[in-house]
């Protein structure tokens, strides 16, 4: 009796093969539980539905057969199956070990590696100073002249790419002074593939090519017991999500690389989203909230406060049917529609805000709308100000938006 195939994970990143040499469809683990990266060759692509869970071998069988207009299958079959299991692909047994390992071994790691040295920043000590240097320095004279206002408690910046976004990293990290040192920095990230509602932390060290940024663990643990079940304690999607990793690099070239931090991935609102009111409407985000709210009220300026958030995302990455470029056509209404939300995060109005976002379930796709909500409702009565803010092509037919903030005590 022929029995269903595995499915494909859902959870994988599906997109056009960037190799005209080698066309198809690309697939890699965004989770990064495994480090395979496949191309399926366009004739086979039709196949891959048949791993829905509930079709079975005959079925691809039946595929393999129209599609390659051969009756002698059987290779292809084998091979295909194979290749998606050994890849770690499909919801079988052997991605079942994947997982577990790959989970385990995070866990008992007493640090968190960098994950994107080499990649999106350089991965020895002495080029990373060099380019953050650059990134820094550029238009010195410019930024130090609006530097850090008084009672400044908190900055957002990017996480795009250092690359593509210095000059908003630049606004932002420039308003640091040398007696910010000794403070805690929280750490709000957008966490990209967390469970909705849900705010990941670490008790674990982040290690960069610069040096090792403490967790502040008394902090952790507290926030860990008053966060309640919104609470993911050692999150995995930490071991890999660049969010928080890309502020740790300029926090450390600024102050230095043993600065301690409180890193929080903050999960999307989605119930709020689709459905309609306040993010605190569900009862676990309300408890973290206060929770939140009542470490920023108690630690006071021993705290300071970093978001790491990306505005909007627009074009063909990201599912819209039409082709977008930096601050022309459609994208100056995007960023019309960006600086509305940047004044109410900027007036200190959370509930103004998330109004602009549940516009059209948050068309503008701002990856850093549960960030922002987290701090305005946390740290109410803030002072924000708009230091740059930029739209840049991430390719040829998508843009992100973002931005440099500053916030002070009201």
């Amino acid at each position: 009796m022929s029995l269903p195939l595995p499915a494909l994970r859902h959870n994988l990143d599906f997109m056009p093969s960037p190799s005209p040499d080698h066309p198809g469809l690309f697939i890699r683990d965004p989770f990064h539980f495994s480090d395979a990266m496949l191309i399926i060759p366009p004739v086979l692509v039709e196949c891959l539905q048949c791993f829905d869970g509930r079709q079975t071998d005959l079925d691809l069988r039946a595929a393999l057969v129209r599609v390659t207009n051969d009756l002698d299958v059987s290779d292809i079959q084998q091979h295909l199956v194979q290749t998606l299991s050994d890849a770690g692909f499909l919801e079988d047994e052997n991605f079942q070990r994947i997982e577990e390992q790959r989970r385990g071994e995070f866990a008992a790691s007493s640090i968190r590696e960098a994950a994107h040295a080499g990649a999106a920043y350089p991965a020895e000590p002495g080029p990373l100073r060099e380019t953050l240097e650059r990134y820094l320095a550029d238009g010195s004279e410019e930024t130090e002249a609006a530097a850090a206002p008084d009672g400044l408690f908190a900055i957002a910046a990017p996480h795009v790419s250092p690359e593509g976004g210095w000059q908003s990293y630049r606004a932002a990290y420039r308003m640091l002074r040398p007696e910010y040192r000794d403070r805690t920095f929280v750490i709000l990230g957008t966490s990209h593939y967390g469970e909705p509602e849900r705010f990941g932390m670490t008790r674990k060290n982040f290690a960069t090519p610069l040096g090792e940024a403490h967790s502040d663990q008394r902090l952790v643990d507290w926030l860990a017991a008053r966060g309640g079940p919104a609470v993911a304690m050692e999150d995995y999607c930490h071991s890999f999500e660049h969010t928080v990793e890309f502020q740790v690099i300029f926090l450390q070239h600024v102050l230095g690389p043993d600065v301690r931090i409180l890193p929080i991935l903050c999960g999307s609102f989605a119930h709020s989203l689709y459905n309609g009111g306040n993010p605190e409407d569900t009862d676990r985000v309300k408890g973290f909230l206060e929770a939140l709210g009542e470490l920023n009220d108690r630690e006071g300026d021993r705290l300071f406060w970093i978001l790491g958030v990306d505005m909007a995302h627009m074009g063909a990455r990201y599912g819209d049917r039409f082709e977008a470029a930096a601050n022309e056509g459609l994208m100056s209404q995007v960023g019309a529609r960006d600086e509305a939300r940047i004044e109410r995060i900027n007036a200190s109005d959370p509930a103004g805000f998330w109004e602009l976002v549940r516009e059209n379930r948050d068309d503008l796709k701002w990856c850093g709308s549960a960030p922002f909500y987290t701090f305005l409702k946390a740290a109410p009565k803030s002072r924000g100000k708009l230091l740059q803010y930029e739209q840049w092509n991430i390719d040829q037919q998508s843009v992100v938006s973002f931005a440099g903030m500053s916030f002070s005590r009201g």
